[in-house]
């Protein structure tokens, strides 16, 4: 019985470090994500060209709302959208491109 609770919080701890979103979001890997996918129709970089339109919000842009949370573009990312194609993103990758868009912020 001496030797449960350490046991317990041990397996308590590798739970956690396992569970799926568990990781920190990394904007590097969000980049990267978004220089593949999304610049054919979005400016991915704070500055420079990119296609952009009024309809096509730029990623600075994006991290500019106030509203934004890493959390609700995440969602926002995994969420069919008629104007948008289903990427069909991870979890991890909406999450670190998520990380990359509020990298943006000024």
């Amino acid at each position: 019985m001496r030797h449960a609770l350490p046991m317990l919080f041990a397996v308590q701890f590798t739970m956690l470090v396992m569970m799926p979103g568990a990781h920190a979001a990394d904007p590097l890997a969000g980049r990267a994500t978004a220089e593949q996918w999304c610049a054919n129709c979005h400016r991915v970089a704070a500055t420079g060209p990119g296609p952009v339109s009024d309809a096509v919000p730029a990623f600075a842009a994006i991290a500019r709302n106030p509203a934004a949370t890493a959390a609700g573009i995440s969602t926002f990312l995994r969420t069919p959208h008629a104007r948008m194609p289903d990427l069909s993103l991870t979890l991890r990758q909406s999450e670190d491109l998520a990380a990359y868009i509020l990298s943006l912020r000024p």
